[in-house]
């Protein structure tokens, strides 16, 4: 028996371990091209929560939120990239490419033509946002000082089937 050693060996080996890090949901895929597809087939509306940036600090403390989804006439401050530290106001948030475009942040084209350069709202942070009617129901709800007040405490819920 030529193979009697190996086989001897391989059942003395530990056995396989499961991968170190697992789905918590069975619902939610990790497929990298499925996520692909869900990100660029996503909806307008979907792409507008995905095109998000912070706000600075001085707006997260004023409204104790941390993040906004970035629309025309935000002003930003550019925190990444080739134009960092460059401040201006949105022109045009670009959905189809998830970029942003800023004012006066331009690139001159062979011909002398000058085209906007599309920044991509994580690597920016709002420095001064844009209000109207919904967008300060937009900071009502998520504010974080509010957190818990009119809902039911754990205790409370616990309780609640006890007599």
């Amino acid at each position: 028996q030529p193979f009697a050693h190996r086989v001897a060996s391989l059942s003395q080996c530990p056995p396989a371990s499961p991968p170190s890090t697992m789905k918590y949901s069975p619902s939610v895929t990790s497929d990298r091209s499925k996520n692909r597809k869900a990100h660029f087939s996503a909806s307008s509306g979907q792409k507008r929560v995905l095109m998000s940036a912070g706000l600075s600090k001085e707006l997260q403390a004023k409204y104790n939120v941390r993040s906004m989804p970035i629309r025309k006439d935000d002003e930003v401050m550019i925190l990444r990239g080739g134009q960092k530290n460059r401040e201006g106001k949105v022109v045009q948030a670009y959905r189809k490419k998830f970029v942003i475009h800023v004012e006066r942040v331009m690139k001159e084209k062979p011909n002398g033509a000058s085209t906007p350069i599309g920044i991509h709202p994580s690597n920016v942070v709002i420095t001064k946002l844009k209000l109207d009617k919904d967008r300060k129901a937009i900071l009502e709800r998520k504010d974080r000082s509010k957190i818990g007040k009119g809902k039911l405490s754990d205790a409370e819920v616990n309780m609640a089937g006890v007599d």
